[in-house]
């Protein structure tokens, strides 16, 4: 296509578009007062069959004998049960059928009986196929008896024609059904996308709520720990070393805000005014050595090995972060129960097949247990079956406590 073609356009003329307009006012009117239309079809069909009853009818009458009084009945009787049409289409084609029989035995052949193709219509379009075989059992009969009674040339036509008239309003009626059912289908398939959509929504949110609250607690339960042990120290040391203890204040200062920046990044992501806030990288294993340089600080002697250390840079970043908490939220839980004179282990090894993180403390082991139970050891679980690892913890028979992370080694998590 040359920049001087315009591509071919489907979009509604504004005429067209006046006219659906239109034609959705219509639609919305009837639906909140369905019986508006239906009088005015009613009343509207009942005039036209009183005027042809009034003499036009023996135009084509086989005997225009007939009584006008039964004209204008059997007139009524087509025309008034229309009122009814949508909410008894079988029972509206019953009666207009028994005033078809009474109008064809007696040769007025009233064109009203044409009517029954409303009816018929609304038949096709809200109830099942198999009605339609109802519709016929009742359309048929008059037919034949007029044309056997009154034949005019072949039997047939009258009835043959007259069946295809009923053929074509019955498949339009299933076309319009069949047009509406896409539609209602189109219309519940956006609205269970809409649900999905929402539900996956919802869950994402709940699972970024849960990991934002374990980042937090990971965050602000170690830092604290750390300044609280920094803070006793400083205490103890004010009388006999006032060095270490401002040295001991100056650490408190640097954790304050360490853990303040990470607060800040973390919070960040969840202020709509700040779609550019900082996004800092995460802690990876080679930030351990800064983490356990302030457990240190705090009062926690620990001791660190890690085998085949570059082993650590090609692990994904999920997984470095999982180890990173977990060896954080196990150095917090030993300043906090393990007591005095309490030691620490932080062993990292690195085989083919996983990474294990095995960190140990020699504190007291009855209350090591009370730490298994809080939302710290729930945090690190969940990281490492978030990676398809387990995390076991539990007392040392030699006293202290043990927790064991295993995260599988693989290019991506499940």
């Amino acid at each position: 296509m040359t920049t001087e073609e315009t591509p071919h356009t489907t979009e509604p003329t504004g005429l067209s578009r006046h006219v659906q307009r239109l034609l959705a006012r219509l639609r919305a009117f009837d639906a909140r007062r369905p019986w508006a239309w239906d009088t005015t079809v009613t009343l509207l069909w009942t005039t036209a069959a009183l005027v042809d009853a009034s003499g036009g009818w023996r135009n084509i009458a086989r005997d225009p004998t007939m009584p006008v009084w039964l004209v204008a009945t059997l007139s009524l009787a087509f025309a008034l049960p229309l009122y009814w049409r949508r909410r008894h289409p079988l029972a509206v084609l019953a009666v207009m059928a028994c005033a078809a029989m009474v109008s064809d035995v007696s040769g007025a052949f009233l064109q009203a009986g044409y009517l029954q193709m409303i009816p018929l219509f609304h038949l096709a379009l809200t109830r099942p196929p198999r009605s339609l075989l109802w519709a016929l059992a009742l359309i048929l009969p008059p037919l034949v008896t007029g044309a056997v009674r009154f034949p005019q040339g072949s039997w047939d036509q009258r009835v043959v024609p007259t069946l295809w008239a009923y053929a074509l309003v019955a498949l339009l009626g299933i076309a319009v059904r069949s047009r509406k059912d896409y539609t209602a289908g189109l219309v519940d398939r956006a609205r269970r996308l809409e649900i999905e959509r929402d539900q996956e929504v919802r869950l994402a949110a709940a699972a970024e709520r849960t990991r934002i609250a374990r980042e937090m607690h990971d965050i602000i339960g170690h830092n604290l720990s750390v300044i609280t042990g920094l803070a006793d120290g400083g205490r103890y040391a004010a009388t006999k070393n006032p060095e270490r203890a401002a040295q001991a204040l100056d650490a408190i200062g640097t954790t304050s805000r360490e853990a303040l920046g990470e607060l800040r990044r973390l919070l960040g992501v969840l202020r709509d005014d700040e779609p550019e806030a900082d996004r800092a990288p995460q802690p990876t294993l080679a930030d351990l050595n800064t983490l356990i340089t302030g457990v240190r600080k705090a009062g926690l002697p620990v001791r660190l090995d890690a085998h085949d250390e570059p082993t650590a840079q090609r692990l994904l970043a999920g997984v470095q972060l999982t180890v990173y908490r977990v060896v954080q939220e196990a150095l917090t839980n030993t300043l906090k129960h393990a007591g005095a004179g309490a030691q620490a282990r932080v062993l990292l090894t690195y085989t083919p097949k996983d990474v294990q993180v095995e960190i140990t403390d020699t504190g007291k082991a009855a209350t090591g247990q009370d730490q298994g139970q809080g939302q710290g050891l729930t945090g690190m679980r969940e990281r490492a079956a978030l990676y398809d690892g387990t995390l076991e913890t539990g007392p040392l028979p030699t006293g202290g406590w043990r927790v064991m992370l295993r995260l599988p080694r693989e290019d991506s998590p499940s």
